[in-house]
């Protein structure tokens, strides 16, 4: 599938392909050696092989553009690429002219996603501001969380230690540590099992949404 991908887009003339992957190794490292600007990843690799390559790329490459192929759109399944760090996606019943699309506009800068989705992003916000206000916990920007600091955020939510976390992200655990500390000061708290606490309660209003 992705040699008859990468043949269709090659075709298309402000469109280069310089390479296909069938894993995750084999695309970090096409990544690295060809100056990429936007990838393709099938939301079919085993072993949560999609999140973990969207986070492994977005960390290698901060510039980098990130798509996601064949998915379902819905809340939960659109949310945990976009957080993870995807700028994109296409769903399964797309056509070709959607994808074609999607690419262009993804590379540009510009978000292409349903009203219905847009709303869950923005119901997201809102209920990070409710918990928030709830819990009396209201600091500038306790919203402007990166999109890693969120799903670093998201694990300490499962009582998960700094060096389980590393392991998960596939990244140092200085660094896990450094996330903690900016997520702490960010949402205001001072101990890593309130801000836990905020994302679980977070967590369970979005079951009771979707």
């Amino acid at each position: 599938m992705c040699n008859i991908i990468a043949s269709v887009l090659d075709d298309e003339p402000d469109i280069k392909v310089v390479g296909y992957a069938s894993g995750v190794d084999e695309a970090m490292h096409s990544a690295r050696q060809n100056n990429v600007d936007l990838v393709l990843i099938s939301s079919r690799l085993p072993e949560q092989g999609t999140i973990k390559l969207t986070n492994l790329l977005i960390q290698d490459v901060p510039a980098i553009r990130v798509m996601i192929l064949g998915i379902t759109e819905t809340r939960e399944g659109v949310l945990k690429y976009v957080e993870a760090g995807a700028t994109g996606y296409v769903l399964r019943e797309s056509s070709l002219d959607d994808l074609l699309t999607t690419i262009r506009a993804v590379y540009n800068g510009n978000a292409l996603i349903s009203p219905r989705i847009a709303a869950a992003l923005i119901q997201r916000v809102s209920e990070f501001a409710q918990v928030f206000a709830q819990s009396g916990v209201t600091p500038p920007d306790s919203l402007n969380l990166t999109a890693r600091e969120f799903e670093v955020l998201e694990l300490m939510s499962q009582n998960l230690s700094n060096q389980e976390i590393a392991e998960r992200l596939v990244i140092e655990t200085g660094t896990v540590k450094n996330h903690v500390h900016s997520i702490l000061k960010k949402l205001g708290v001072v101990r890593r099992e309130e801000a836990g606490n905020l994302m679980a309660i977070i967590k369970e209003r979005s079951k009771g949404g979707s």
